[in-house]
């Protein structure tokens, strides 16, 4: 079975209490969305709400999006 290697950064490694995992492969970003807010709750869906995940070094939000071996999943970032 394929695996996707998950890492988080800053509030989104907050919310999932850790820095990377590795997970079964799931089809895309939208089914990986669907299971971040599943196992981390609320305050995981706060920082997707507005984050964004890097696939495989592509900048995505798009739900359709397939997942490659590794996402970053990345909080909003501050401007200025």
């Amino acid at each position: 079975m394929a695996e996707v290697v998950v890492r988080y950064f800053a509030a989104a490694a907050d919310a999932a209490g850790r820095l990377e995992e590795t997970l079964p492969a799931l089809e895309t970003v939208g089914q990986l969305r669907g299971e971040l807010v599943a196992k981390y709750g609320d305050a995981m869906a706060r920082v997707l709400a507005s984050g964004s995940f890097l696939v495989d070094g592509i900048v995505s939000r798009d739900d359709a999006r397939t997942l490659g071996q590794r996402v970053d999943v990345l909080p909003p970032f501050a401007g200025g």
